[in-house]
C-alpha cells in the first residue's frame, strides 16, 4: 500500500510537473515540528536570566532533534521581541496521508522564528518561521518555509510567573515551498 502511494505522490514529480498531495505531505511532516518549536522559545524565554535563551531542545516523534536557540529582549516592557533559530537534526515526525509516509528533515541552516510578545503576560504574539530544510526518505529536496503567526498569549495556569501561548488561538499561514509544489499553509494550532 505505500509503495502504490509513493509512486502515485510522485508520479509525474521528474520533469517539473507538481504533485499536490506530495507538496502538501512535505509541509504536514513539520506542522507538528511548528509548535513544537514555539514552545521551546517560550520555555527559553520564561528561563531566561539575560538577553540569551538557554538551548532548548526536544525530539521528533519517531527520531532526530529540534534545538532552539536564541535571544529575547529585556527589561520590564510588556513587549518583548524573541528572535530563535531552531536546527533540526535527522528529525521525523507521523506523516499520514493516505498511509505513513517516512520524511526526514535535517536543517540547510537554522529556521529564523521571530516572534513579537504584546501586552505580557496577557496580549498576544506575532511572527514569522522562515528557512530551509532538507528532506529524504519518502521525499526528497528540499522545503522552504515562508510562515506568519498570530495568535494570543497568557499566564500559564500551572506557573502564573511564566507565559505561555494560548492553545487553540494561534493561525500559521504561509507557503511550504517544495519540489513538489507550494503548499499554501492555513492552519490553527
Amino acid at each position: 500500500m505505500r509503495v502504490c502511494l509513493l509512486a502515485i505522490l510522485l508520479a509525474g514529480c521528474g520533469g517539473g510537473v507538481a504533485s499536490d498531495e506530495a507538496a502538501r505531505a512535505a509541509y504536514l511532516g513539520l506542522d507538528d515540528m511548528v509548535e513544537k518549536a514555539m514552545r521551546l522559545g517560550f520555555d527559553g524565554f520564561n528561563a531566561a536570566s539575560s538577553a540569551n535563551i538557554p538551548e532548548q531542545s526536544t525530539t521528533g516523534d519517531e527520531l532526530g532533534t529540534l534545538v532552539v536557540t536564541g535571544q529575547v529582549d529585556q527589561g520590564a516592557s510588556p513587549n518583548k521581541e524573541m528572535r530563535l533559530r531552531a536546527a533540526l537534526a535527522e528529525y521525523q515526525d507521523v506523516v499520514l496521508v493516505e498511509d505513513e509516509l517516512v520524511i526526514v528533515y535535517d536543517s540547510v541552516a537554522p529556521l529564523e522564528l521571530d516572534l513579537s510578545l504584546r501586552d505580557i503576560p496577557s496580549g498576544t504574539l506575532s511572527g514569522t518561521l522562515r528557512g530551509e530544510l532538507s528532506m529524504t526518505g519518502d521525499l526528497e529536496g528540499t522545503v522552504v518555509l515562508d510562515l506568519a503567526i498570530d495568535g494570543e498569549i497568557e499566564p500559564d495556569p500551572a506557573d502564573e510567573s511564566r507565559v505561555r501561548r494560548v492553545p487553540g488561538t494561534t493561525t500559521i499561514r504561509g507557503t511550504a515551498t517544495s519540489p513538489y509544489g507550494v503548499f499554501e499553509v492555513d492552519v490553527t494550532r
